[in-house]
C-alpha cells in the first residue's frame, strides 16, 4: 500500500453524513421508544391492573432482572465489536436482532389473569428476562453504531439531535395513543387491547430497524490488532475518566427517568383522578420535546463541551420539575403545564446531551490506552441506565406495596403523596444531582480535535511503518 493512501483513509473517517443516514439512525430510535419506553411507561401498571400481579413481585423482578443484565450488556457488547460481515459490526444485530425481539415484545404483554399467581410470576420473569436480552442485541449495536458512521465532532452532534428529535416525537405520540388504542383493541377487555397493541408497536420497532440497517454505512474501523482480553477491557475503561463521568451521568438518568416514567400513569389515575389525562399531559408536550431537542447544537456551539450543555439542561429539568409539585392538572393547569413543558423542553435538550457524549468517550479512550470498545463501553452505558432503571421502579413498586397499594381502587393518602413526590419532587432533586456531576466533563472541542490530530496521524504512522 502505497503511504498516500492513508491520509485519504482517515480523511474517510471525518466526513459529512448523508441527511437520509441521520434520519434514518433517528428512526433507530423511534423503534427503541415503541419498545422499552413502551415497557418504561405501561409495563408496570399492566402487570398490577391487568395482570394483578403483586406489587412486591414487580419490585422483585425489576431488581432480580438487573443481575441478569449485568452478564448479558458486556457479553454483548463484545460479540458486536468482535462481529464481522461485509454489512459491518453493529447493523447486522439490527437486521436480526430487530424481529425476534418483537416476538418476545408481543409475548411480555400477554396477559394470563386467570392462571395462578406463582404461574403468573413465573411467566413474567421468563419472558421479561428475554425481552431485556433481545433488547439488549438490538440497542446496544444501535447506540454504539452511531460512533462508526463518522468521526466529526459536529456531524455527531447532528446526528444524536436527528436520534433525539425522532425519539421525542416517538415517546409523545406513544403516550398520546396507547390508552387510546387499548381501548379500540379491547373495549372492556385491556388485556385483549395491551396485546394488539403490542403487536402494532412490535411492527413498527421491527421496521424502523430494517430501515436503519438500510441506509446507514460504518466508515470506522477498530484498529487490526490482537484480541483484546476483558480484563484489559475494564482496565481501559476504568482510565477513561471522561466515560466514567458519562456512567455515573447514565445511571442517575436511568433512576430519575423511569422511575418517573413508571409512575406517571399511576399519577393521573390515581392522584389527579383521572387517567386520561395522561394523554392530554402528553400531547402538550410535543412541541417542547421537539424545541428542546433541536436546540442542543446551537448550546453546544456556545459551551463547546457536551458535559456541560448535558449539565445546564439538567438543572433545567430539576427546577422545572420541583416546580411542578406546587401545581395540580385539575385545580391549577395553566401553571401545571407551562412547568410541565419547561420540564420537557429541558429534559429534551439533556436527552440529546448525553448520548451524543458517548462516541467522543470512545476516541478518548483509544487516545489514552490505545483500545478501542465501542460496543463494550456502550454496554456499560445501557446497563447504568439499565441498573438506574431497575432501582427507580422497584423502589416506586416497593414503597407503594408497603403503603397497601390497592389496583383500580381510590387508594389511602400515603400512596397519593408517594406518588406525587415520584411525579415531580424527588425527580427534580436527582436531575440536579446529575447536572453536578456533569459538570466535571472535561473534553471539549479543542481537546476533542487535538484527541483526532494524535490518533490520526499515530495511524497514518502505523500504515506507513507495516508498507
Amino acid at each position: 500500500m502505497s503511504s498516500n493512501t492513508a491520509p485519504s483513509r482517515q480523511q474517510d473517517t471525518n466526513i459529512k453524513v448523508p441527511l437520509i443516514s441521520k434520519i434514518a439512525y433517528g428512526m433507530g430510535d423511534v423503534g427503541c421508544n415503541f419498545s422499552w419506553m413502551f415497557v418504561g411507561n405501561f409495563l408496570m401498571i399492566f402487570y398490577t391492573d391487568v395482570c394483578g400481579i403483586s406489587m412486591a413481585a414487580v419490585s422483585l423482578l425489576m431488581l432480580v432482572s438487573r443481575f441478569w443484565d449485568a452478564i448479558n450488556d458486556p457479553v454483548i457488547g463484545s460479540l458486536s465489536d468482535r462481529t464481522r460481515t461485509r454489512w459491518g459490526r453493529y447493523r447486522p444485530w439490527l437486521l436480526i436482532g430487530a424481529p425476534l425481539t418483537a416476538v418476545v415484545l408481543v409475548l411480555t404483554f400477554w396477559a394470563h389473569p386467570a392462571w395462578p399467581d406463582r404461574a403468573k410470576s413465573l411467566y413474567m420473569y421468563i419472558t421479561y428476562c428475554a425481552l431485556v436480552l433481545g433488547y439488549t442485541c438490538v440497542n446496544i449495536p444501535y447506540g454504539t453504531l452511531c460512533g462508526t458512521l463518522t468521526q466529526n465532532i459536529e456531524e455527531r452532534a447532528k446526528i444524536n439531535t436527528s436520534r433525539s428529535v425522532c425519539a421525542m416525537i416517538a415517546i409523545n405520540i406513544l403516550n398520546i395513543i396507547t390508552l387510546p388504542l387499548i381501548s379500540h383493541f379491547g373495549g372492556d377487555n385491556a388485556a385483549h387491547g395491551y396485546l394488539m397493541v403490542t403487536v402494532l408497536y412490535g411492527g413498527i420497532f421491527t421496521l424502523c430497524h430494517w430501515f436503519c440497517f438500510a441506509k446507514t454505512k460504518e466508515v470506522v474501523q477498530p484498529p487490526r490488532r490482537e484480541k483484546v482480553s476483558l480484563k484489559k477491557q475494564f482496565q481501559a475503561a476504568a482510565q477513561n475518566r471522561p466515560y466514567l463521568i458519562a456512567l455515573a451521568g447514565q445511571f442517575l438518568f436511568g433512576v430519575t427517568l423511569y422511575g418517573r416514567n413508571a409512575d406517571l400513569l399511576y399519577y393521573f389515575k390515581y392522584v389527579e383522578g383521572n387517567e386520561n389525562l395522561f394523554t392530554v399531559y402528553s400531547l402538550i408536550l410535543i412541541v417542547p420535546s421537539i424545541l428542546g431537542a433541536a436546540v442542543f447544537p446551537f448550546v453546544f456551539e456556545k459551551l463547546g463541551n457536551k458535559g456541560h450543555t448535558a449539565a445546564l439542561f439538567s438543572a433545567g429539568t430539576g427546577v422545572s420539575l420541583i416546580a411542578l409539585y406546587f401545581f395540580s392538572a385539575v385545580s391549577t393547569p395553566v401553571p401545571f403545564y407551562t412547568f410541565a413543558a419547561l420540564s420537557q423542553f429541558f429534559f429534551c435538550g439533556f436527552n440529546t446531551a448525553i448520548y451524543a457524549i458517548v462516541p467522543d468517550c470512545v476516541e478518548y479512550g483509544e487516545w489514552k490506552t490505545g483500545v478501542r470498545n465501542d460496543g463494550f463501553q456502550y454496554a456499560f452505558v445501557s446497563l447504568g441506565n439499565k441498573l438506574g432503571m431497575a432501582i427507580g421502579t422497584s423502589a416506586l413498586a416497593g414503597i407503594l406495596g408497603a403503603l397497601q397499594f390497592v389496583p383500580n381502587q381510590a387508594q389511602n393518602a400515603a400512596v397519593q403523596t408517594s406518588m406525587h413526590l415520584a411525579f415531580s419532587l424527588i425527580p427534580g432533586v436527582l436531575w440536579l444531582l446529575t447536572a453536578a456531576v456533569l459538570f466535571f466533563y472535561r473534553i471539549n472541542k479543542r481537546s476533542y480535535n487535538r484527541i483526532m490530530t494524535e490518533l490520526n496521524a499515530k495511524k497514518q504512522f502505523e500504515v506507513i511503518k507495516n508498507d
